[in-house]
């Protein structure tokens, strides 16, 4: 399941509430930015191959890694057995499916076949899938599960059945010893990006492991949904996950004995690499994440000050003490953007010197960036963007690209450098048209973000 994404517009958002926004307008066939610059939407840009992101870690931390991801839900529940699909596994598409959701299915078909050996296609014309990809809107999909941007169900191939069959034994994953078929539901009315994700996230659960853990850097099986894409991790487990030495029916103990020689085999350059097993997250520590991200306020901080007593308490040092550091930095924009950017420094401290977390870092860059926009800090925001936009880039995410050109963009203009400026700022249109989806939220995310250089303008 993906929770909706909040990072893009974590701090940026409440920044952005703490100063007048600057009137956007309509936009037709061209675009007309928060200075009045009529400037012609360029076209969307979409990104072509598999991030460069390996995996990086120990054999022996990621084989504790992949038994948690396959014998436990989300919930915490515990799975007994390994579930798969025997054979090869087919796809297929219904429902309301958007023009973009074919070409981004191939692409992340061809890296499932190249980077983790899965024998995946497009189910032919008049044969059942093994997995049917359901569109349909997203407010039916809330109506359903509304915690989930996206999710996946077994034994069922479209919605409307989901619906008449859903809470019953048929739709539960801890009663099934094999899998036979699933349905991955996304929303039609969403952003590019959105679908993409959605994609890559629960094409991997329907086929691989089911849960998510907070403690993973390096992985879309993550609920912080700072991944985009599947890593190169994630498919080290999705390759590990059909090893011929495994089968379905397996229970913990099992495929644990049967782990160390298939890591070996299959990542030998993670043989006798550092990094030690780490314990699963306390539930107290994950319902203050969803309360901190969801709640409003005093009471967001709150929560986010508990994530922190949690951390150090469990004697954290990884990814989830700097998310507890981001997430009461969020809290703290706009009321406090001292305390923020010492909380945001704090966690890119901590995620720097962890592998995989680049992604992280950037995200904590935008935010910084965000602050030194609104203060007349341009040649600090350049700074900032320099850093972050290729890591943005490599992990292909659009929605921090095109708010880091945009930024990027107000300070090449503060700074006198207007066709730099133009560049950059055509540049994140197209990134913007594809992580936002429609002109209307492009031309409210750039104006959003031309506000902030005006509040630093005037000082």
């Amino acid at each position: 399941m993906r929770l909706p994404s909040l990072l893009a517009s974590l701090a940026l958002s409440t920044l952005l509430t703490a100063c007048v926004p600057v009137p956007a307008n309509e936009v037709s066939k061209g675009f007309i930015d928060a200075r009045g610059t009529d400037q012609g939407l360029p076209v969307m840009q979409a990104f072509l191959s598999g991030p460069p992101v390996g995996a990086l870690r120990g054999n022996a931390e990621m084989a504790a890694d992949f038994l948690d991801l396959e014998f436990r839900m989300e919930s915490g529940r515990a799975l007994p057995v390994l579930t798969r699909f025997d054979g090869p596994i087919t796809i297929g598409l219904r429902g309301s499916v958007p023009p973009v959701a074919l070409t981004e299915l191939q692409r992340v078909m061809a890296r499932m076949r190249a980077e983790a050996g899965l024998d995946v296609s497009i189910a032919k014309p008049g044969t059942e899938p093994s997995i049917t990809i359901d569109f349909q809107p997203k407010s039916a999909l809330r109506r359903a599960v509304p915690s989930a941007a996206c999710f996946v169900v077994p034994n069922v191939s479209s919605f409307g059945e989901y619906m008449k069959v859903r809470n019953t034994p048929q739709t539960d994953w801890g009663r099934i010893t094999h899998r036979e078929k699933a349905a991955i539901f996304v929303p039609a009315d969403t952003s590019p990006q959105e679908v993409r994700d959605c994609l890559h996230e629960e094409l991997a659960q329907a086929m691989g492991p089911l849960n998510d853990l907070f403690r993973l850097p390096d992985s879309v099986f993550n609920d912080d949904n700072f991944h985009a894409v599947l890593t190169g991790f994630d498919m080290l487990m999705l390759r590990v996950h059909y090893a011929p030495e495994l089968r379905s029916g397996m229970n913990e103990a099992e495929v644990a004995a049967r782990l160390p020689a298939i890591l070996a085999r299959l990542n030998p350059g993670g043989q006798g690499r550092g990094g030690a097993p780490k314990a699963l997250s306390p539930r107290s520590w994950i319902s203050s994440v969803e309360s901190s991200l969801a709640g409003q306020g005093n009471l967001r901080l709150t929560h986010a000050d508990r994530l922190i007593g949690i951390a150090k308490a469990q004697g954290w040092v990884d990814g989830r003490l700097a998310f507890s550091y981001f997430a009461r930095a969020r809290a703290k924009t706009g009321s406090d953007i001292a305390g923020a950017t010492a909380d945001y420094m704090e966690a890119a401290r901590i995620w720097r010197a962890t592998p995989g977390a680049a992604i992280q870092v950037a995200h904590v860059d935008m935010q910084l960036a965000a602050f030194a926009l609104s203060s007349g800090q341009s040649e600090q925001v350049l700074t900032l963007t320099d850093r972050a936009i290729p890591v943005a880039r490599s992990h292909q995410n659009a929605s921090l690209l095109s708010s880091l050109l945009a930024m990027r963009a107000e300070a090449l203009e503060s700074l006198g450098d207007a066709a730099a400026a133009r560049s950059a700022r055509l540049d994140s249109l197209g990134w913007a048209r594809y992580a936002f989806g429609s002109d209307a939220q492009v031309r409210a995310r750039m104006n959003d973000i031309a506000a902030l250089a005006s509040r630093g303008k005037r000082g």
